[in-house]
């Protein structure tokens, strides 16, 4: 599963890393789109093939 928060944070640990993660998913719920989950798909499928962003 990914998402705008996953393709941009990545995974957290700590506690201020989380607060982040909740913004993008805010920014998320607030400007869902098709457009949005069409970017959100090809910054999956870059980090899939390239694993530049994973964690």
């Amino acid at each position: 599963m990914t998402g705008w928060a996953q393709v941009n944070q990545g995974h957290v640990a700590g506690l201020d890393e989380v607060h982040v993660k909740l913004h993008y998913d805010f920014y998320y719920i607030k400007f869902f789109s098709s457009w949005l989950d069409l970017l959100i798909a090809i910054r999956t499928i870059g980090i899939m093939v390239t694993g530049f962003g994973a964690k």
